[in-house]
């Protein structure tokens, strides 16, 4: 096991502990909040892409958005919380 993944396996293990001592409540507070974000993020992207699209020019400042939020999206699904939850 490298130690990057060593690492992740170590953080893995401390969010699943948090959350199971967690009040329960606000475990799913914080898990819905993540999917909120995920989807919010995703039709942000999608939804400045196609207009940037219909835009005369395209690739203009709508873009350069969309790839923002895709910077974003990309963070959070990088983030050991999105593993596991």
């Amino acid at each position: 096991m490298t130690n990057a993944n060593t690492q992740h396996a170590a953080t893995d293990a401390t969010l699943r502990q948090i959350f199971k001592a967690m009040d329960a409540h606000q475990a799913q507070e914080i898990r819905e909040a993540y999917y909120k974000a995920i989807e919010g993020l995703m039709t942000l992207a999608e939804t400045l892409e196609i207009a940037d699209a219909q835009q005369t020019p395209c690739a203009g400042p709508l873009l350069t958005e969309h790839f923002n939020a895709v910077q974003a999206l990309d963070a959070m699904k990088n983030s050991r919380l999105g593993k596991i939850l």
